[in-house]
């Protein structure tokens, strides 16, 4: 196998003059973002070989990767996939607007225009406080680098605060002490989810925003989620999630893969025909975003529910942020996944860690599932635990012998980015163990505490 080389990441604004990408000895390509001010709206992996690319050049790339979701914010959610019912009738709709995208003289003059348009409109979020809550476990350089990145928001949150979850190490107040503007508070019940909801419990603002240690926001997080919860239908957010860094193999295959959080660049309702929709196969809520990204108003845990501290790091393993997102739609309202809100996340750097990562995310979303069937007694999680996952396992092993055959026989320095299977297999099983030995202890033991919003 050869050596992987590091992937740089070029981030390029649109409204100015395109660059030329050149090649750089030790990189083995540019991952490229594409934005229009300050949303995102594509993005383009380019292999060193195809370096350099001149501005010129560069100019005939762009084009194709930026149309749905220029076209998507000028003309208000046109562009989305529809039903497979209206698949026909929405392809000619999306070819008509298409064609007015084309015939715009400055797409992304109109593109900006329609942004701060609506930003300008957005007088009542502009008003809700907005709360920040990080949960922490002994990464005092990343929770360093986290809470300076969120010095640089406009506007700025009402409130932020650390959540320890290992109180007996003493490294996190050394770092929430460099940060006078953060509150810092003590959960010695291990587990993101039980610091999550003790984070629910000592914040006050009407929008509760949550994000982890190894990330860093952009400047207008607070902003892009207010404008997100100005539509009253919407009761939980997402946003995309960036890559950081792309300096190991391991960083490159999250990000390439199913594991990592390859999203769009369109905002997407996830709602009751959504949810409905896909009941029988087991509803797929971890494509509404990722945990390291999402906000919430307050009013909805009174209504659903806390974080499930059966799961989530320190527990099952994840699936804690999938979970709650489907209780809120088996209560009957709307999810919605906006790519204006940014982080960037600093993946898991080694194998040892994507191989954990692989297990746990498997662990994790095989109890959910099971969980969630205990909860709801809806057949299609039970459905995607026996068959809908298996098979795809099957599928990743068939994959994974035809790449080993081709290495062996034929191509010995052919590259692999896939997470690695065994741990995947493992976790698959290790799901129901986990399961059977917790189905009976409440999803929230401290339920009855008194909260601050009760």
């Amino acid at each position: 196998m050869s050596e992987f080389l590091p992937w740089k990441i070029q981030h390029v604004t649109l409204r100015k003059p395109l660059p030329e990408l050149s090649s750089e000895a030790g990189f083995g390509g540019i991952f490229v973002v594409f934005w229009c001010d300050d949303i995102p709206v594509g993005q383009l992996m380019i292999p060193a070989p195809l370096l350099p690319i001149t501005p010129a050049q560069f100019a005939t790339i762009v084009p194709p990767r930026i149309a749905k979701a220029v076209g998507d914010r000028i003309f208000a959610g046109c562009f989305q996939d529809s039903p497979p019912a209206e698949s026909q009738k929405h392809a000619t709709m999306q070819a008509e607007y298409l064609t007015q995208l084309l015939e715009l003289k400055n797409p992304l003059e109109s593109c900006s225009r329609s942004i701060l348009s609506s930003a300008s409109a957005d007088s009542d979020s502009a008003a809700s406080p907005v709360s920040i809550v990080i949960c922490t476990r002994n990464r005092p350089e990343a929770l360093k680098k986290c809470l300076a990145s969120l010095r640089k928001l406009s506007p700025q949150p009402t409130e932020i605060l650390v959540v320890d979850n290992d109180p007996s190490s003493g490294v996190t107040p050394e770092v929430t002490a460099l940060f006078p503007e953060v509150r810092c508070i003590s959960e010695l019940k291990p587990g993101l989810s039980a610091a999550r909801n003790t984070g629910i419990r000592n914040t006050t603002g009407k929008i509760i925003a949550f994000t982890d240690d190894d990330v860093t926001v952009h400047p207008r997080w607070v902003a892009a989620i207010r404008r997100v919860f100005d539509d009253r239908n919407v009761v939980a957010s997402t946003g995309l999630v960036l890559p950081a860094e792309l300096a190991t193999r391991a960083q490159f295959a999250f990000q390439g893969n199913g594991l990592g959080w390859n999203m769009d660049y369109l905002a997407i309702d996830f709602d009751q025909k959504f949810f409905q929709d896909n009941l029988k196969s087991g509803v797929p809520v971890w494509r509404i975003g990722a945990g390291a990204n999402m906000a919430f108003r307050r009013e909805v845990f009174s209504s659903v529910g806390f974080f499930d501290e059966r799961l989530g790091a320190g527990a099952a393993g994840c699936s804690e942020d999938s979970e709650i997102w489907y209780q809120i739609l088996a209560a009957g309202q709307s999810c919605r996944y906006d790519p204006e809100a940014v982080v960037f996340h600093t993946h898991r750097s080694d194998a040892n860690g994507l191989s954990e990562q692989a297990f746990s995310y498997m662990r994790g979303h095989v109890s959910a599932l099971l969980f969630q069937f205990d909860r709801y007694k809806h057949w299609g999680n039970i459905y995607r635990a026996l068959v809908v996952l298996p098979r795809h396992l099957m599928t990743l092993a068939y994959r994974s012998l035809k790449l080993s055959i081709a290495r062996t026989f034929m191509d010995p320095e052919k590259e692999s980015f896939e997470p690695p299977l065994g741990p995947q297999i493992q976790g698959y099983f290790a799901g129901f163990a986990y399961y059977l030995r917790h189905r009976h202890l409440p999803p929230d033991p401290t339920a009855s505490r008194t909260s601050r919003f009760a």
